[in-house]
């Protein structure tokens, strides 16, 4: 769903986009191909995932289907041939290349012990060597354009320690494409070659966010991302450069008055999931209040179904949720699982707690677990309440800083199986 309409400035402009067959880095051609736009399709997949949808040539017939020319090109963003073969083509097809989207990004939100080196150096090959290897190698054509762009995606650079904190090696990767922002748009004045950065401000639906979070009701579309990418690529570059900006802050700018077309679903058009990175205190602040209110409103018709004279008989919520997963341990699902959790709750009813899914059928209760835990997780009382609820997944939670983890990641996001469990049998 766009809302911004296209303008024709970008027929006949040549994008060389990374990443380009599906999500962000697709809509974003997708939206210049209205235009009449050339796109070279640069990314890795030329045969069908089993899992994830699209190849660079399924994009290009679509990007054809709109109105754009296409030039899918197979590559790998960390191989210097490759990276330079494609430019190459995009030069003898298309005499040139005006903009180049830096999208190509690998994630994995893991802590310091949880990060082996081959995911932090996957991390940054792809995010950081590969936008700068990018950049160079598209440097020497852009500057024949008259309306050269670079647009990375990644966020703005935050020195806050927490955005470190809770996964250092994405961090460093991301903030690197960030910082090639930061450096080139100073060092590219002198050829009129306009570098920016642009990032979500909520989570967007793209094949990446569902398999970390396994929903997308509580995400944009990707078409917020592709219009405000739109827009900043229509700019004039000699004086657009520089910039760290925020699609909502984009599009609202450009004169879009309503974003609830944007939201997958628009139920939680005003409950969506903020990305990482961001942490301007009024947003969070408005994002909390609305998160807050939203899931207490819905805590009472919940799954578990708590009410305040029940939590008042019985001592509080914690305990009725741990006499209800009680119920629902198994001997089926400790094989799924094979995991021993603490919980350190804070706030209203602080403690600890404990379910030991590895062990027997199973088994929960206050205090530490008699095994170590495969992972603990902290958090407070009432956004421990809504994970168990199943209004909250626990890579949610995670990801929007209301869930700290130390130990083994993966395993503490197989708590999702329990909490189905949960919600089917309570």
């Amino acid at each position: 769903m766009s809302l911004v309409a296209n303008t024709g400035k970008l027929a006949g402009r040549t994008l060389f986009i990374t990443g380009a067959s599906r999500g962000i880095g697709k809509a974003i051609a997708l939206k210049a191909a209205k235009d009449g736009a050339n796109v070279v399709v640069a990314a890795k997949t030329a045969e069908p995932h089993p899992k994830l949808p699209g190849t660079i040539y399924t994009a290009a017939e679509e990007i054809e289907a709109l109105g754009g020319k296409a030039l899918p090109c197979i590559v790998d963003v960390r191989d210097e041939k490759q990276v330079q073969a494609a430019v190459d083509e995009a030069v003898k097809k298309f005499n040139g290349i005006d903009i180049l989207i830096n999208n190509a990004s690998a994630i994995s939100l893991t802590g310091t012990g949880q990060t082996d080196m081959k995911r932090y150096d996957l991390m940054h090959n792809i995010n950081t060597r590969g936008t700068f290897l990018a950049s160079k190698l598209c440097l020497p054509v852009l500057k024949n354009s008259d309306h050269a762009h670079i647009l990375n995606l990644s966020p703005p650079l935050n020195m806050n320690p927490y955005w470190f904190s809770i996964h250092v090696a994405y961090t460093m990767a991301k903030y690197g494409m960030s910082m090639c922002v930061l450096g080139m748009s100073e060092e590219f004045k002198p050829y009129n070659i306009g570098v920016n950065a642009l990032w979500p401000k909520t989570a967007i639906a793209t094949a990446a966010i569902e398999m970390l979070t396994g929903d997308v009701s509580t995400s944009r579309k990707p078409e917020i991302v592709s219009d405000a990418a739109y827009v900043m690529l229509c700019k004039d570059p000699k004086s657009y450069t520089g910039n760290f900006a925020i699609d909502e802050d984009v599009v609202k700018a450009a004169g879009v008055k309503d974003l609830t077309p944007y939201a997958c679903d628009p139920k939680n058009a005003n409950n969506l999931l903020l990305d990482g990175f961001l942490d301007d205190p009024a947003s969070l602040a408005h994002h909390k209040a609305t998160v807050t209110t939203a899931s207490m409103r819905r805590y009472h018709t919940s799954a578990v179904n708590f009410k305040e004279d029940k939590e008042a008989a019985s001592g509080g919520q914690i305990p009725n949720l741990f006499a209800a997963i009680s119920k629902t341990l198994s001997a089926d699902l400790v094989k799924k699982t094979q995991a021993v959790y603490q919980f350190n709750v804070k706030g209203k009813e602080e403690g600890v707690w404990h379910i030991d899914l590895k062990n027997g059928d199973g088994a929960c209760g206050q205090g530490e677990p008699k095994n170590a835990p495969d992972a603990t997780l902290t958090m407070d009382t009432q956004h421990f309440a809504d994970m168990f609820a199943g209004k909250l997944k626990p890579t949610t939670a995670f990801m929007m800083g209301k869930l700290k983890i130390s130990g083994d990641l993966q395993k503490a996001m197989k708590l999702e199986k329990m909490m189905k469990s949960l919600k089917n049998k309570v």
